[in-house]
């Protein structure tokens, strides 16, 4: 079961151990190959919780993953994680790592999805147009698909959602037509 207090304490260490070595991006870099990791690899995930695998197999295998791929800090904050016991909660703490240090640096996560591949140029438009309406430094753009959007868009950033989609609007139609709101609009 995940911590979300724990993994936040733990990415604030090392945030602040990062910050204080002048190894800030390096460290960011390395937690989200970690995060892209644990996203792709479910079994990587079930490695890090299974209470059946020691904690040298743990490593030699976390080792093998990252060798090469992070910095010596990250690598000495993965062992202590083992050796402390704390490592199933590794994906969350790269998770808030990365929201710590996006806060530091006033970057701003917004989720774009849609129902077809966007193009660079309007995923450039969006991303200026929510800059230029929110008094956003920076924005760093996801996008996805939903096919079952059928059309439109729905934006997601800071805790809100933009449901411009054709989904959306086909589910109020049907809320409309279950409920007969416009019955009682009719016999008046």
């Amino acid at each position: 079961m995940s911590n979300a207090r724990l993994a936040g304490r733990y990415a604030k260490s090392l945030l602040g151990l990062a910050q204080e070595q002048g190894q800030l991006e390096v460290v960011y870099a390395d937690m989200k190959y970690v995060h892209a990791v644990c996203e792709a690899s479910r079994e990587f995930v079930n490695l890090l919780r299974s209470p059946i695998i020691n904690a040298d197999q743990k490593n030699s295998i976390i080792g093998a993953v990252t060798k090469d791929k992070v910095s010596l800090l990250t690598s000495s904050f993965t062992v202590l994680l083992v050796k402390k016991g704390r490592e199933s909660d590794l994906p969350e703490m790269a998770i808030a790592f990365i929201e710590q240090y996006n806060e530091i640096k006033g970057i701003h996560q917004v989720t774009l999805t849609t129902a077809v591949e966007v193009s660079d140029d309007l995923k450039k438009s969006i991303e200026n147009k929510v800059k230029a309406e929110n008094n956003f430094a920076t924005v760093e753009l996801t996008t996805k698909t939903d096919e079952s959007l059928i059309g439109g868009f729905v934006l997601e950033f800071n805790n809100n959602l933009l449901d411009a989609s054709i989904a959306r609007d086909l589910k109020d139609i049907k809320r409309q037509f279950t409920n007969n709101e416009f019955v009682g609009k009719i016999i008046k």
